[in-house]
């Protein structure tokens, strides 16, 4: 089957974030984990600064909201998130690394109901919510220590949880700049903050510091493809597709990311880490549930569909039994009653 356009750049986008924890596997064995992070964003800065320009975007930020978008996603989504995922990558696997963070949707939930308005957390997010951390367990306990796979797998929980609380704050914010700056901005101010905090880490006020040939390619690609690259092909597949299918490429550079470590690093993919995978993905599948029967039950002949804008007779969608919910119709359906919409997001993935 040839792939659509979009399908080839969800495919691109996958194995360019899938593919990102090989190359942070390989530069972490001569750089320190948060200057390794602060130096792939600054290549990141400079090429999504030189869009800006080359795209004659507004840059200047003119409102208070726009100040909090971008500390807001400089410093959460950036600055936090790398910061815990770079450090909890030196304790583990490329593979485990991308698995616990596709944990990030499963978190999201709790937070936006305790951070935002008129949300509801239904019994199948809560056991969703249950069933990825316990997910999280199997992947964490088998051969793990208090220095080694259980301190890399917390690690990289907290940056999933910092990832999705960045995301419901900024869901929360009107900015007025253009989605392109705001990336700009994060990245120039989560390479800053990044910096700072390899400046006054213990750990990394004594590593020692080199750039061979491996760790200056492992590096250049995290910067260009991974992060530019990626982050375009987000914006790009979100306009196309909308954040809810987007949310699967989750799941899909976990894939990439145990497949490419195999074949380039030689990682073992042990059956424990596939059955925590595997509880993940089934705790995603819960948390999502309406979304997932709203998006794939028409596929089946199930679910709400969209009515025509006028019947023969002259009446709008379905008569009585259709209704429109920000700007989209739905039919009514007596037995399964109506689903709700999803509220795309505007937030940048992690982009690991």
């Amino acid at each position: 089957m040839i792939l659509n356009r979009t399908g080839v750049l969800f495919v691109a986008l996958a194995f360019a974030w899938g593919s990102a924890f090989s190359a942070i596997e390989i530069g972490l064995t001569t750089l320190p984990p948060i200057l390794f992070a602060a130096l792939r964003f600054d290549i990141a800065a400079v090429l999504f600064a030189g869009l800006v320009v080359v795209r004659e975007l507004e840059w200047r930020p003119e409102t208070k909201t726009d100040w909090l978008a971008i500390a807001v996603s400089g410093g959460l989504l950036v600055g936090g998130h790398f910061a815990f995922l770079f450090l909890g990558q030196s304790y583990v696997s490329s593979a485990v690394s991308a698995i616990v963070l596709s944990l990030t949707p499963i978190v999201t939930p709790p937070l936006a109901l305790l951070l935002l308005p008129n949300q509801r957390l239904r019994a199948p997010a809560v056991a969703g919510l249950l069933v990825g951390l316990v997910g999280i367990v199997v992947i964490a306990v088998p051969g793990g220590s208090l220095d080694g796979q259980i301190l890399g797998v917390a690690l990289l929980f907290i940056a999933a949880t910092v990832f999705a609380l960045g995301s419901v704050l900024f869901e929360r914010l009107e900015e007025t700049l253009p989605t392109i700056s705001v990336q700009a901005w994060a990245m120039v101010v989560g390479a800053g903050l990044l910096h700072g905090l390899s400046t006054f880490h213990p750990g990394e006020q004594l590593a020692t510091v080199s750039f061979p040939s491996a760790t200056l390619s492992a590096l250049l690609y995290l910067g260009v493809v991974s992060t530019a690259g990626g982050f375009l092909a987000y914006f790009l597949l979100l306009d196309r597709v909308g954040a809810t299918e987007l949310s699967l490429v989750n799941y899909a550079t976990p894939v990439i990311a145990a497949l490419v470590g195999w074949a380039l690093l030689g990682e073992a993919i042990t059956a424990t880490t596939v059955l925590g995978f595997a509880l993940i993905v089934t705790g995603f599948g819960l948390c999502k549930l309406e979304t997932l029967w709203r998006v794939g039950g028409p596929l089946v002949g199930y679910g709400p569909q969209r009515p025509l804008l006028a019947d023969d007779d002259g009446n709008d969608g379905d008569g009585d039994n259709s209704i429109v919910v920000d700007g989209n119709a739905y039919l009514r359906d007596r037995e399964l009653g109506l689903s709700e919409t999803d509220r795309s997001t505007r937030v940048a993935p992690h982009g690991d």
